[in-house]
């Protein structure tokens, strides 16, 4: 008993300091980035969505390393049906958003595309290293493409205006520098923890390394992304709000997912392919259609009622994942 309250506790704990980390991270590295002349809207389209996905990659790299593949992989597609479902559906119950950017608009169908290349290089049911070499060349095509399409970018765009206000631009270079080694070195004690934590939990109750990270690990890492979705939110940042979570799917994607498969390839269990990647698109192509606007091309508005949906989605999700867990063991 003693030993389950010690797994939960550092769980618990790894929780908080992974989006505490996170947020040091991104913080530190954008105040450096901008320091050195880095424009707002490449900062908030790159640094920021790395930084955002930080916790996936540590907890990928961590859980590979130790041979639990199943934890990578379903916090890789997990934290990304969460970004969707959970957070933006928490989001959204708290206001409504709309999306105004065209630069945005233009990310959505590159994020689909991440998506479907991810589920084409293991439909064979093998995830091979070279699969997971090619998802990291991928990260790194879309740095660059990204990095294009900001300095293309309209000086008007609404994403652009709002980044210019959340980067921190009086902090000193050795202060933000601070803030982004000492946010790494959280980053990589949590997901450390985070992962010894999850693995002896599952162990205990004899529950697969793929549904802990589909669900306990999965809501932890996409915690940065709820924090600070709401407070765009709440701020009236709206395009910043689904930009954070669009540019961590694809990073989770072509990074985390990647780095599972360069560490640690192997078979992809089956309800990767027929449960949660199917999903993970399907919200994808929901986001879409809210987020362009089903009559008005020029913009789209996620409203209450479909954030509701959204959650709704996410909770039977998670009980599709655990009821089908069960049925796995009783077998």
């Amino acid at each position: 008993m003693l030993e389950i309250i010690l797994f939960i506790t550092a769980v618990i704990i790894s929780l908080g300091l992974l989006g505490w980390g996170a947020d040091r991270f991104v913080t530190g590295a954008s105040g450096l980035a901008y320091s050195y002349g880095v424009s707002p809207l490449i900062i908030g389209l790159t640094i920021v969505a790395f930084g955002t996905s930080a916790p996936e990659m540590l907890v990928a790299t961590m859980a590979s390393l130790q041979g639990n593949t199943g934890i990578a992989i379903g916090n890789a597609i997990g934290s990304n049906i969460a970004n969707i479902a959970l957070v933006l559906g928490i989001a959204a119950l708290i206001k409504p958003m709309t999306v105004q950017s065209q630069t945005l608009n233009r990310e959505f169908p590159l994020m689909l595309l991440v998506m479907l290349t991810g589920l084409v290089l293991i439909w064979d049911g093998w995830f091979s290293r070279l699969d997971g070499i090619l998802l990291l060349t991928g990260m790194l095509i879309l740095v660059v493409w990204i990095i294009h399409l900001a300095r293309s970018a309209s000086p008007d765009d609404r994403l652009k205006t709002e980044f210019i206000t959340e980067i921190p631009t009086s902090a000193s270079s050795r202060r933000t520098a601070w803030m982004l080694f000492s946010g790494l070195a959280l980053l990589l004690v949590s997901s450390r923890m985070m992962v010894w934590g999850a693995v002896n939990i599952a162990t205990t109750f004899g529950i697969s390394d793929l549904v802990i990270g589909l669900s306990i690990v999965a809501i932890g890492t996409s915690l940065p992304e709820l924090a600070a979705t709401i407070a765009a939110v709440r701020k009236g940042e709206h395009d910043i709000a689904i930009g954070n979570v669009v540019g961590s799917n694809m990073f989770n994607i072509l990074a985390a997912f990647g780095i599972a498969g360069v560490i640690s390839p192997g078979e992809i269990d089956q309800e990767v392919l027929t449960r949660d990647f199917p999903l993970m698109i399907g919200l994808t192509v929901a986001l879409y259609l809210m987020a362009r606007g089903l009559r008005n091309s020029s913009q789209g508005r996620i409203q209450r009622w479909e954030g509701g949906l959204l959650l709704a989605v996410f909770i039977a999700y998670q009980v599709w994942v655990f009821v089908g867990a069960g049925q796995g063991s009783v077998a």
